[in-house]
Protein backbone atom coordinates (compact mmCIF):
# COMPACT_ATOMS: atom_id res chain seq x y z
CA UNK A 1 0.00 0.00 0.00
CA UNK A 2 2.73 2.64 1.25
CA UNK A 3 4.45 2.09 -2.78
CA UNK A 4 1.53 2.29 -4.20
CA UNK A 5 0.49 5.83 -2.33
CA UNK A 6 4.01 6.84 -2.84
CA UNK A 7 3.59 6.18 -6.79
CA UNK A 8 0.19 7.96 -6.61
CA UNK A 9 1.86 11.01 -5.30
CA UNK A 10 4.77 10.80 -7.69
CA UNK A 11 2.03 10.79 -10.80
CA UNK A 12 0.03 13.49 -9.22
CA UNK A 13 -0.08 17.24 -10.41
CA UNK A 14 2.26 19.60 -9.39
CA UNK A 15 0.04 21.94 -7.38
CA UNK A 16 -1.80 18.63 -5.85
CA UNK A 17 2.15 17.48 -4.43
CA UNK A 18 2.50 20.95 -3.58
CA UNK A 19 -0.50 21.27 -1.96
CA UNK A 20 0.25 17.25 0.03
CA UNK A 21 3.82 19.23 0.92
CA UNK A 22 2.55 22.37 2.24
CA UNK A 23 -0.33 20.57 4.56
CA UNK A 24 1.89 18.02 6.03
CA UNK A 25 4.47 20.37 7.23
CA UNK A 26 1.91 23.24 7.75
CA UNK A 27 -1.35 21.68 8.61
CA UNK A 28 -1.04 21.11 12.58
CA UNK A 29 -0.54 25.19 12.98
CA UNK A 30 -4.43 25.04 11.89
CA UNK A 31 -4.91 23.03 15.56
CA UNK A 32 -2.23 25.29 17.57
CA UNK A 33 -4.54 28.33 15.90
CA UNK A 34 -7.89 26.38 17.42
CA UNK A 35 -6.14 26.02 20.71
CA UNK A 36 -5.52 29.75 21.10
CA UNK A 37 -9.21 30.86 19.70
CA UNK A 38 -10.88 28.42 22.03
CA UNK A 39 -8.94 29.34 24.88
CA UNK A 40 -9.60 33.15 24.02
CA UNK A 41 -13.52 32.72 23.63
CA UNK A 42 -13.73 30.90 27.00
CA UNK A 43 -11.33 33.26 28.69
CA UNK A 44 -14.36 34.55 30.64
CA UNK A 45 -15.25 31.87 32.46
CA UNK A 46 -12.40 30.26 34.61
CA UNK A 47 -14.44 26.55 34.22
CA UNK A 48 -14.74 27.06 30.41
CA UNK A 49 -10.75 27.88 30.42
CA UNK A 50 -9.75 24.36 32.29
CA UNK A 51 -12.07 22.48 29.63
CA UNK A 52 -10.13 24.49 26.76
CA UNK A 53 -6.92 23.91 28.23
CA UNK A 54 -7.35 19.93 28.34
CA UNK A 55 -6.57 19.57 24.22
CA UNK A 56 -3.54 21.23 24.26
CA UNK A 57 -2.60 19.33 27.36
CA UNK A 58 -3.86 15.71 26.30
CA UNK A 59 -1.68 16.81 22.34
CA UNK A 60 1.23 17.07 24.49
CA UNK A 61 0.87 14.08 26.52
CA UNK A 62 0.17 12.05 23.47
CA UNK A 63 3.44 13.48 21.65
CA UNK A 64 5.51 12.49 24.75
CA UNK A 65 4.09 9.05 24.99
CA UNK A 66 4.79 9.11 20.84
CA UNK A 67 8.28 9.72 21.46
CA UNK A 68 8.93 7.65 23.95
CA UNK A 69 7.59 4.40 21.48
CA UNK A 70 9.46 5.66 18.71
CA UNK A 71 12.71 5.60 20.80
CA UNK A 72 12.05 1.91 22.25
CA UNK A 73 10.79 0.26 18.32
CA UNK A 74 13.60 2.09 16.79
CA UNK A 75 11.73 1.53 13.06
CA UNK A 76 13.64 3.07 10.01
CA UNK A 77 11.79 5.19 7.76
CA UNK A 78 10.43 3.94 4.75
CA UNK A 79 11.62 6.61 2.62
CA UNK A 80 15.32 5.54 3.09
CA UNK A 81 16.40 4.51 -0.78
CA UNK A 82 13.16 6.15 -2.38
CA UNK A 83 12.44 9.27 -4.03
CA UNK A 84 9.49 11.02 -2.32
CA UNK A 85 7.71 14.26 -2.26
CA UNK A 86 9.67 15.42 1.02
CA UNK A 87 13.61 14.59 2.75
CA UNK A 88 13.70 11.84 4.54
CA UNK A 89 14.42 12.61 7.77
CA UNK A 90 17.97 11.48 9.60
CA UNK A 91 18.47 8.22 10.40
CA UNK A 92 18.00 8.46 14.32
CA UNK A 93 14.16 9.74 13.54
CA UNK A 94 12.14 6.71 13.78
CA UNK A 95 9.43 5.79 11.94
CA UNK A 96 6.56 4.69 14.23
CA UNK A 97 4.02 5.81 15.16
CA UNK A 98 3.96 8.73 13.32
CA UNK A 99 4.04 11.92 15.45
CA UNK A 100 1.89 14.42 13.25
CA UNK A 101 -0.70 11.64 12.98
CA UNK A 102 -0.23 11.38 17.12
CA UNK A 103 -0.50 14.92 17.46
CA UNK A 104 -3.27 16.09 14.79
CA UNK A 105 -5.97 13.04 16.66
CA UNK A 106 -5.35 14.50 20.14
CA UNK A 107 -5.46 17.53 18.89
CA UNK A 108 -8.93 17.03 17.13
CA UNK A 109 -10.30 14.51 19.09
CA UNK A 110 -10.18 16.85 22.11
CA UNK A 111 -11.29 19.85 20.48
CA UNK A 112 -14.48 17.40 19.56
CA UNK A 113 -14.96 16.47 22.98
CA UNK A 114 -14.36 19.83 24.25
CA UNK A 115 -16.41 21.89 21.65
CA UNK A 116 -18.53 19.45 19.74
CA UNK A 117 -19.10 22.11 17.05
CA UNK A 118 -15.77 21.38 15.52
CA UNK A 119 -16.29 17.63 15.17
CA UNK A 120 -17.02 17.82 11.24
CA UNK A 121 -13.98 19.87 10.52
CA UNK A 122 -10.91 18.64 12.54
CA UNK A 123 -11.69 14.98 12.68
CA UNK A 124 -11.47 15.04 9.06
CA UNK A 125 -8.84 17.47 9.32
CA UNK A 126 -6.62 14.84 11.46
CA UNK A 127 -7.42 12.19 9.14
CA UNK A 128 -5.66 13.78 6.38
CA UNK A 129 -2.82 14.87 7.82
CA UNK A 130 -2.39 11.15 8.48
CA UNK A 131 -3.11 11.03 5.10
CA UNK A 132 -0.79 12.82 3.72
CA UNK A 133 2.26 11.60 5.69
CA UNK A 134 1.99 8.35 3.58
CA UNK A 135 1.25 10.33 0.34
CA UNK A 136 4.55 12.27 1.27
CA UNK A 137 6.38 9.25 1.70
CA UNK A 138 7.43 10.02 5.35
CA UNK A 139 5.89 6.75 7.08
CA UNK A 140 4.10 3.87 6.64
CA UNK A 141 0.61 3.39 7.06
CA UNK A 142 0.86 1.31 9.98
CA UNK A 143 2.55 4.46 11.65
CA UNK A 144 -0.14 6.83 10.63
CA UNK A 145 -2.78 4.29 12.04
CA UNK A 146 -0.71 4.15 15.05
CA UNK A 147 -0.72 7.36 15.95
CA UNK A 148 -4.27 8.20 15.04
CA UNK A 149 -5.42 5.76 17.37
CA UNK A 150 -2.71 6.33 20.00
CA UNK A 151 -3.33 10.49 20.09
CA UNK A 152 -7.21 9.42 19.62
CA UNK A 153 -7.06 7.59 22.97
CA UNK A 154 -4.84 9.75 24.73
CA UNK A 155 -7.20 12.65 24.24
CA UNK A 156 -10.50 10.78 25.31
CA UNK A 157 -8.54 9.29 28.19
CA UNK A 158 -7.60 13.09 29.43
CA UNK A 159 -11.09 14.48 28.86
CA UNK A 160 -12.86 11.85 30.62
CA UNK A 161 -10.68 11.67 33.98
CA UNK A 162 -9.36 14.97 34.30
CA UNK A 163 -12.36 17.60 33.32
CA UNK A 164 -14.07 16.93 36.26
CA UNK A 165 -10.80 17.80 38.67
CA UNK A 166 -9.74 20.43 36.66
CA UNK A 167 -13.19 21.78 36.74
CA UNK A 168 -13.76 21.66 40.20
CA UNK A 169 -10.41 23.29 40.67
CA UNK A 170 -11.14 26.08 38.81
CA UNK A 171 -14.71 26.79 40.42
CA UNK A 172 -12.83 26.65 44.04
CA UNK A 173 -10.35 29.10 42.54
CA UNK A 174 -13.23 31.36 41.61
CA UNK A 175 -15.07 30.54 45.64
CA UNK A 176 -12.21 31.78 47.14
CA UNK A 177 -11.88 34.85 44.80
CA UNK A 178 -15.01 35.66 45.80
CA UNK A 179 -16.60 35.35 42.27
CA UNK A 180 -18.89 32.56 42.99
CA UNK A 181 -22.01 32.74 41.09
CA UNK A 182 -24.96 33.31 43.40
CA UNK A 183 -27.33 31.38 40.75
CA UNK A 184 -27.33 28.10 39.63
CA UNK A 185 -24.61 27.41 36.68
CA UNK A 186 -27.23 27.08 33.66
CA UNK A 187 -27.44 24.05 31.79
CA UNK A 188 -25.18 24.25 28.27
CA UNK A 189 -25.52 22.78 24.73
CA UNK A 190 -23.58 19.67 24.73
CA UNK A 191 -21.68 21.16 21.36
CA UNK A 192 -20.71 24.29 23.36
CA UNK A 193 -22.35 27.82 22.80
CA UNK A 194 -21.46 31.36 21.24
CA UNK A 195 -18.95 31.43 24.50
CA UNK A 196 -16.50 28.80 23.90
CA UNK A 197 -16.60 25.24 24.79
CA UNK A 198 -19.24 23.26 26.65
CA UNK A 199 -19.73 23.78 30.64
CA UNK A 200 -19.06 20.28 32.38
CA UNK A 201 -22.35 19.50 34.56
CA UNK A 202 -21.16 20.17 38.25
CA UNK A 203 -19.32 16.61 40.22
Amino acid sequence: MYDDIVELAGESPSWLQAAGIVFTEAGLLVFVALFAWMSWRARTSPVRLAVALLPPAATAIAYLISEGVKSVIQEDRPCRNLVTLVHCPPLDDWSFPSNHSTIAAAAAVGLALAWRRLAPWVLPGAALMGFSRVFVGAHYPHDVLAGLVLGAVTAWLVYRYLTGPTTRFARRLTAHAGDAPTQPMPKVDLRGDSKGPLLPPRR
